[in-house]
């Protein structure tokens, strides 16, 4: 099974591979409520770990998503564009922004497990 790791800015990135598939929480989604635009990175475009790989845009506010790892933007979730709700629907799932190539696998460790970012959630509220 694929193996999921959390960012502090409520990224997520899971494992597939040397491949990695990152998107939102299902809490970042909620705390954007609902998503009416989607920005995606250029397929070739290399992303340092916190840099922005995409811009999502709600009726609350516009939001950088951070690359949790460096690596090359090698898919991007194209039907975000025209139904940008996915990502409110399923943040885990079909909502998923882009697919990298990791550029320093490691990085993966220095990343939250499920259980961690649950507990990290718990303490904000």
């Amino acid at each position: 099974m694929a193996e999921t790791r959390y960012t502090k800015d409520h990224e997520y990135i899971r494992l597939d591979g040397d491949t990695a598939v990152v998107g939102i929480t299902d809490y970042a989604q909620g705390q954007l409520g609902d998503v009416v635009f989607v920005e995606l990175p250029a397929i070739g475009k290399k992303v340092g770990k916190g840099d922005e790989a995409a811009v999502v845009e709600s009726v609350k506010a516009a939001s950088e998503v951070y690359a949790p790892v460096s690596g090359e933007v090698v898919a991007v979730n194209s039907a975000l564009e025209g139904s940008p709700g996915t990502v409110n629907e399923d943040p885990l799932g079909s909502g998923w922004f882009v697919k990298m190539k990791l550029a320093d696998p490691s990085e993966i460790e220095g990343l939250m497990t499920e259980e961690q970012y649950k507990t990290f959630v718990a303490s904000m509220s």
